[in-house]
């Protein structure tokens, strides 16, 4: 369960290609921990803004913009909108939880005989991961700027991460997920 989702759009009068519309508010959201995709119901008289972080745990007098959690959704039923917001709101999580994410290179193991986690990175090749694992074998990272500089080969690790959680979140169908909870 998340305990907090960003904002990716606010529909003030909810979908109106939906069976039976009702002009009800709706928020589409992304859940911070587990990349979960939202639809979920406001609270009358708040203002919801795009790429606000919004408490959607158990405890419902925490609530203070959100009544309730209607459903799960898929990419495809985003807007465009809030598709073009995933990039953005998933950069700030990984800002926000960078050890998180630098566990992931200090922790990765192989998938299989022949196939690493690190490769399932868009731009990571042997190479590149060969690197990283020859470096972490020195100590673990400490945080990206510390990745970058003992192994310069990978130049913008935050990005590689970045777009494998898009990817991740674009298609459920991917064979090996990483952050994206089913």
């Amino acid at each position: 369960m998340e305990d907090y989702a960003y904002v990716l759009d606010y529909l003030a009068e909810g979908r109106p290609e939906e069976k039976g519309y009702k002009h009800e508010s709706l928020v589409l959201a992304l859940g911070q921990d587990e990349f979960k995709l939202f639809e979920l119901t406001p609270k009358d008289d708040v203002t919801i803004e795009i790429g606000e972080k919004v408490y959607i745990g158990k405890d419902l007098e925490r609530r203070d913009k959100i009544k309730h959690v209607k459903r799960r959704i898929r990419w495809d039923e985003l807007t465009h909108t809030a598709q073009g917001e995933v990039p953005f709101v998933v950069k700030d999580i990984i800002h926000e939880k960078e050890d998180r994410f630098i566990q992931f290179f200090n922790d990765a193991r192989p998938v299989t005989k022949r196939y690493h986690m690190l490769e399932l990175l868009p731009g990571m090749g042997r190479k590149k991961m060969e690197s990283v694992l020859d470096e972490r074998k020195n100590g673990p990272f400490k945080d990206f700027d510390d990745l970058v500089k003992r192994v310069p080969i990978v130049h913008k690790p935050k990005k590689l991460v970045k777009e494998r959680i898009v990817k991740e979140i674009e298609n459920p169908e991917i064979k090996y997920k990483v952050w994206v909870a089913e």
